[in-house]
């Protein structure tokens, strides 16, 4: 009887041990994602109600704050226009109880020509395209202003590549050929090849940040989205794209990555928008509030 015992137990160690539900599908990473706050002490415009986001960031920020995230991260467009538009919104960020990311968007930059080259220095940012890895997954923060008819001055080399392509653009009658859009450089494009390389090296689940949409096709595109996509489609390891700008939101899929259009928070007069998204090994999982859509955004794409 005794060794009936030991050989149950040692059979019983042997066996796997069945992990909780809640454990096996806890999120590698939790983060906070804002769209185009775009504040600006001005009167309503349409459906443009830029003096409410102060009031909107501030509550998205108390909520965020109590839901244990990793980071939070702003897509771009924290002002509309004026310099002193970031003395307003930018305390209300220094809030924010976990480590705070902006993206550049084309609003950041409309503060006059004798500040455009220190935007980034306003928002704390030591570069404008940068990537930090938590807990197994690399986000990647991409510069869709960097070539620009705004942002990239006369009197630096990228001027000509951004005029190139812009006419370029508008010879075609590309939907988005506009002067309020942007793209990305041949000199980041092979900054964001070595990040995914790396990603992929260090077998790294990978999402991508912009401002500028990338898919599906719309007028708000980066000049340059045909780039973007053919570029991530080449990694399987890249699980989706997030960005502003298009303030209706918008979704798409390409080549096994999700697009998304994060809603604008600038949008009428009371609704908020803004979301808590979730990265798995299998999926993204993305909450709304407000105006901003839920999405669950399986990885690989089914």
């Amino acid at each position: 009887m005794i060794r009936l015992i030991t050989l149950l137990v040692v059979l019983c160690s042997a066996l796997p041990v069945a992990m909780p539900v809640a454990a096996q599908d806890k999120p590698l990473v939790r983060f906070g994602a804002i769209a185009d706050p775009q504040y600006a002490p001005a009167a309503p415009r349409g459906t443009r109600y830029y003096a409410n986001s102060l009031w909107k960031l501030s509550e998205a920020i108390e909520k965020l704050n109590g839901e244990n995230l990793d980071f939070v991260v702003t897509l771009g467009d924290i002002i509309d226009r004026h310099v002193d538009a970031y003395n307003h919104i930018l305390p209300i960020y220094q809030k924010v109880e976990t480590d705070n990311w902006f993206v550049l968007g084309n609003h950041e930059y409309d503060v006059g020509k004798d500040y455009v080259q220190t935007v980034p220095m306003f928002l704390g940012m030591k570069d404008r395209y940068y990537s930090f890895v938590d807990n197994g997954v690399r986000f990647i923060t991409t510069d869709g202003n960097d070539l620009s008819m705004y942002a990239t001055p006369a009197d630096i080399p990228r001027r000509k590549e951004a005029e190139a392509m812009f006419n370029a653009l508008v010879k075609a009658e590309a939907v988005n050929a506009k002067t309020w859009n942007g793209g990305v450089s041949e000199e980041q494009f092979n900054w964001l090849k070595g990040e995914l390389d790396a990603a992929q090296k260090a077998g790294e689940l990978v999402v991508i940040f912009n401002h500028f949409p990338a898919a599906p096709d719309n007028n708000h595109n980066l000049w340059n989205y045909k780039d973007m996509q053919a570029m991530l489609g080449q990694y399987d390891n890249v699980m989706a794209y997030f960005n502003g700008h298009n303030h209706a939101g918008n979704y798409g899929v390409v080549d096994g990555v999700h697009y998304v259009t994060v809603e604008g928070m600038l949008e009428t007069a009371d609704t908020t928008a803004y979301a808590i998204i979730e990265v798995y090994n299998d999926r993204i999982e993305m909450k709304g509030f407000g105006r901003a859509s839920d999405r669950s955004l399986p990885h690989p794409v089914q």
